[in-house]
């Protein structure tokens, strides 16, 4: 309808550093995907080479821009994961849908 507004998303990009190399990437998904809130999702992966056989886990989070303190409740859920040693917030950015 004309003057309303549609409501966007954002996505949140993390590094996620596992503690180990023999981290299993497919059970770490399973686990982050199952520590997110409700109306989150997993909006990507990919992988990324740092050292010595070490890879590190990209994720991309989407999630109703509307939602407030978010990133906070998120960041909390996700280092309490055991298999993860660090977690560094690459971007944040608002899409439109």
């Amino acid at each position: 309808m004309l003057g309303e507004r549609e409501m966007g998303s954002v996505i949140i990009f993390y590094k996620i550093f596992p503690t180990d190399i023999t981290v299993d990437f497919d059970v770490l998904k399973k686990k982050i995907e199952s520590a997110l809130p409700e109306f989150a999702t997993v909006y990507g992966y990919g992988e990324e080479p740092v050292a010595f056989g070490l890879k590190l886990l990209l994720v991309q989070i989407k999630f109703p821009e509307d939602k407030s303190g978010v990133l906070e409740e998120l960041e909390k859920k996700l280092e309490g994961i055991s298999e993860i040693s660090q977690l560094q917030t690459v971007m944040v950015r608002r899409i439109s849908r």
